[in-house]
């Protein structure tokens, strides 16, 4: 039998050492990346996964070994930070002087543009592809520069953290684009759903040391279980995490797991006796002793932002223990919503409805924004001036075991506050929010600056948390591992109930765009509802009409359904009559929809 020589490593690191002055990150580490290969690169922050990205693309030198690339091999590398022209425009920094008929034919650039900026002529960016990049918002700059990587590519291409400034669509289409495409990727992100969906190899940096294990991120969450299982580590309290996230990963619906890539036969006997993340009922009993029967209702409530109107004719109950995920298009009034709810609690009322709160509510909303702390302050200090200790459900905590457990160990709780970098900041601002005890958390953008290990710790904290929780994020793994229901705002000023969660979500996204016109082609932003012509608004005026309408006539059939509970024959009609409507309801949102742009 011939034997077939395997092929080439486009990229190999030979013993690669690199050292700063408070940390050796990389110490005499030997890989290699071969063509097609997608890495996955974790760790703490702190530990070198960007080092690693700079060293494979030879933007860092190594101070021993060496980085050798193969012949030919062209490398693009997407770094947290842009170096990109602000006096450019962005058709210049993705085309430079190429005419419009070399790049504009091309289908695999076509879907770039489509994809990050909604078509080919950028009807997202405020000028299109004109508009000068000095100009950009932040999240505008960053589909720019993962543009100019995309739009031609690389043997290789290096992304640090490229799902920043995503939402839940953009990256599933980032997935789904680079699943598409031959290129070999290194990717560093914490995004574990997107490790899940691209991935065939992680690479795990721990303390100078590069760990290899195949396949994805679930794969890798029950490797790593078993081999620390197989070393008797003495990391008792992490391994039991890794245990507790394989038995979720494992056990899941699944929506949460049709992506997993398992291939370690020891899985399951890692978790056989592992329980549930957390115990619901009992959640739930703690909850209702702590809040009562009612936490927020919302009675025909009205959401504006300004003079725009998000959400109208709201009823909505949120009780005792109910951990919701919120998802929607941005601008649909997610954080509105929970201002929103949080004034209500201040005992100012909506502009129209009104919202009834439960007078035991104590909230704490971990907003986008870090609250301001004196910088002279340590760690532990600014933690300790909250409550010395802690009840989460069953467990008893003291400020330092939080703070421990919340990743700021040993000597790192004596850290002055003014030292902190911005996901040690976003880990104590987390650390002082669960040591008042609420009993309702909003969670804008939880995630933000953490790395997979505390989001890890985060999570299992927040199993044993007993309250009602709203959770708004990008990052679709902790939203599915810690949410028990998703809610969805699609931009029709209506709150849904997903049971199909954030898959259904997606579906729903993609259906209303197939549905709706192409692309528009000017170089000014896509019409809104304010900016669409006179014909469509007046068509939109009538659909919502006929919606409210509709709407009346499904609420008097379920009341009717309700008279006919023990009629058979009568429910049978009621049913039908009840599915027309439902479908007349869908095809009005739908043309809405459409014409909402």
């Amino acid at each position: 039998m011939a034997h077939v020589s395997a092929a080439p490593n486009l990229v190999n690191l030979e013993a690669v050492s690199k050292a700063y002055p408070d940390q050796v990150v990389l110490d005499a580490v030997s890989l290699g990346i071969t063509a097609g290969q997608r890495v996955g690169v974790v760790g703490r922050n702190g530990d070198g996964k960007s080092t690693l990205l700079r060293l494979i693309g030879r933007a860092d030198p190594p101070d021993s070994g060496r980085v050798v690339h193969t012949g030919g091999t062209a490398v693009a590398g997407l770094g947290q930070a842009d170096a990109l022209d602000d006096a450019s425009t962005v058709r210049a920094t993705l085309f430079g002087d190429a005419p419009d008929h070399e790049w504009a034919s091309s289908p695999h650039v076509r879907e770039v543009l489509t994809g990050l900026f909604g078509g080919l002529d950028a009807p997202g960016l405020p000028d299109g592809l004109e508009t000068a990049v000095g100009t950009l918002s932040g999240g505008e700059r960053r589909r720019t520069d993962l543009a100019r990587v995309l739009v031609d590519p690389a043997d290789l291409l290096l992304l640090d953290e490229p799902t920043n400034h995503l939402d839940i669509e953009g990256i599933a289409w980032l997935a789904a684009y680079l699943r598409g495409i031959k290129s070999a990727i290194a990717v560093v992100t914490h995004d574990r759903w997107f490790l899940d969906e691209i991935c065939d190899r992680i690479w795990d940096i721990q303390r100078g040391t590069v760990f290899e294990y195949d396949g994805g991120y679930s794969a890798y969450v029950a490797a790593r279980a078993e081999r620390e299982r197989q070393a008797a580590l003495a990391e008792e309290k992490r391994q039991n995490l890794l245990r507790k996230e394989l038995a979720w990963l494992r056990r899941g619906p699944k929506a949460r797991t049709s992506k997993s890539k398992f291939r370690i036969d020891a899985a399951n006997d890692l978790i056989a006796d592992e329980p549930p993340p957390r115990d619901t009922a009992e959640l739930v009993g703690f909850a209702t002793a702590r809040l009562g029967k009612t936490v927020f209702e919302a009675h025909d409530v009205t959401v504006a932002a300004g003079d725009q109107v998000l959400l109208e004719h709201l009823d909505w109950i949120l009780g005792p223990g109910k951990r919701v995920g919120l998802v929607g298009v941005n601008g649909s009034g997610k954080t509105s919503l929970l201002r929103t709810l949080a004034e209500a609690t201040e005992d100012r009322q909506p502009a129209a409805g009104r919202i009834k709160v439960g007078r035991t509510v104590k909230l704490a909303w971990l907003s986008q924004h870090m609250e301001e702390l004196d910088g002279s302050w340590r760690v532990l200090e600014a933690i300790e001036r909250v409550a010395k200790r802690v009840q989460l459900g069953k467990r008893e905590m003291s400020a330092s075991q939080l703070a421990e457990r919340l990743g700021f160990s040993g000597g790192r709780q004596w850290t002055p506050v003014a030292d902190l970098s911005g996901g040690q900041r976003r880990r104590l601002q987390l650390a002082r929010l669960l040591m008042a005890e609420p009993n309702v958390l909003f969670l804008d953008e939880p995630t933000n600056d953490l790395d997979i290990e505390t989001l890890t710790q985060l999570e299992d904290l927040l199993d044993d948390w007993p309250g009602t929780m709203i959770v708004v994020s990008h990052d679709r793994y902790f939203t599915e591992r810690v949410a028990d229901e998703t809610w969805a705002l699609l931009g029709d000023r209506r709150l849904r109930m997903l049971p199909g969660g954030i898959e259904e979500y997606l579906e729903r996204r993609a259906e209303a765009k197939a549905a709706g016109p192409a692309a528009p082609t000017s170089k000014a932003k896509a019409p809104s509802q304010a900016t669409v012509d006179r014909a469509a608004q007046k068509e939109m005026s009538k659909l919502e009409r006929r919606l409210e309408k509709v709407e009346g006539r499904i609420a008097d059939l379920h009341a009717d359904m309700a008279e006919y509970a023990t009629d058979a024959d009568k429910l049978t009609e009621l049913g039908e009559r009840l599915a027309e409507l439902e479908g007349e309801r869908d095809r009005i949102e739908d043309r809405w929809m459409e014409l909402a742009g």
